[in-house]
């Protein structure tokens, strides 16, 4: 088994590595040279995983070309906004049986597709070909090899399972099942409402009111999710609460931080330039709300943290505009 992972960032670096100890053979593509220099010689990404020593087996190139040459693996971390121009740059050197991985947890501006029907629309691949991974992969504490878990999905089982072999080390225990939309869809709507949290933190909100985001963010994402075709069993699971408690509790969640800063008082310009890296809720809240309109599914919170976003609403009346909201039962249905 021979995987490329395209994109040296702290994810993509940090599964890179899991493959690595997994006894994967594999070839990270990193833009920049001076990343891939690091990787061969140091064994070290300083940029992204700083203090963090790299498998001596793990090799990195600037030359894409390279990188996918006989791979059984394509492993794509990029940012969900650039997916589409990279892939229609890479589809002609994938080889014609690698299976597609989506490392991304986002969906896309303009045409609110997942990013495997992204990937399945540019590089014209069956889902069958397609794989995601997802759940409560914070890269640190991987790249440190604490014990973490999470989910490997495709449509085809058999790729499913495989792509588990590829990725099952001694601290990355990978489940595998066939539900890639609500995969994808608990990996995207977690950093929404991760962006909430970070603002009631920064507010001085306690655990009460955490506990409350997380608890309500979960019956959106599993209302989306349920109304797109999603499995409902995928929301208890790693993909879906396990990501959300990783991601709305730790201060490494960037996410998280995003929502903190805008807490504080910062544009979110300024929240995004502190950040650093990709911070996917910036953008992914957008086509969100429109597959959330076009199916039905009511998502207040998602709502909220849109307005704040695009500065329709305070983040003083984001508090109150959600404790504002008529009083219901807890499930759809009931009498």
């Amino acid at each position: 088994m021979k995987a490329a992972v395209l994109g040296a960032g702290s994810w993509g670096t940090t599964f890179a590595q899991v493959l690595a100890d997994a006894d994967t053979a594999v070839t990270i593509w990193a833009r920049r040279a001076e990343i891939a220099e690091s990787i061969n010689g140091l064994h070290m990404n300083p940029r992204y995983l700083p203090g963090i020593t790299l498998p001596s087996a793990l090799a990195a190139t600037t030359d894409v070309a390279a990188a996918l040459d006989g791979a059984d693996l394509v492993v794509l971390s990029v940012t969900a906004q650039t997916l589409r121009a990279c892939l229609t740059e890479w589809t002609p050197l994938i080889p014609p049986d690698a299976l597609l991985v989506s490392l991304m947890k986002g969906i896309e501006l303009g045409s609110c597709k997942r990013m495997s029907e992204v990937i399945m629309e540019t590089a014209g691949v069956p889902d069958s070909r397609v794989a995601v991974v997802s759940g409560p992969n914070l890269a640190r504490e991987i790249a440190e090899r604490q014990m973490a878990a999470s989910v490997v999905a495709c449509t085809d089982e058999h790729s499913a399972r495989m792509l588990q072999r590829a990725c099952h080390s001694g601290y990355f225990r990978p489940y595998w099942n066939t539900d890639v939309i609500g995969c994808e869809l608990g990996g995207t709507v977690k950093n929404i409402i991760a962006l909430a949290v970070g603002i009631a933190v920064a507010l001085g909100l306690g655990d009460n009111t955490k506990a409350t985001l997380i608890t309500r963010g979960l019956a959106e994402m599993a209302r989306l999710g349920e109304a797109m075709g999603a499995d409902p069993r995928t929301f208890a699971g790693l993909a879906g609460m396990g990501d959300l408690v990783a991601t709305c509790s730790s201060p490494l969640s960037r996410n998280r931080r995003f929502g903190e800063y805008l807490g504080q008082g910062l544009s979110t310009a300024q929240a995004l330039e502190m950040i650093t890296q990709t911070a996917e809720s910036a953008t992914s809240y957008a086509p969100v709300l429109e597959l959330a309109r076009k199916f039905g599914a009511e998502m207040p919170i998602t709502e909220v943290v849109a307005a704040v976003i695009t500065g329709r609403l305070s983040v003083a009346d984001a508090a109150a505009a959600l404790a504002a909201r008529s009083a219901k039962p807890e499930w759809y249905g009931s009498e």
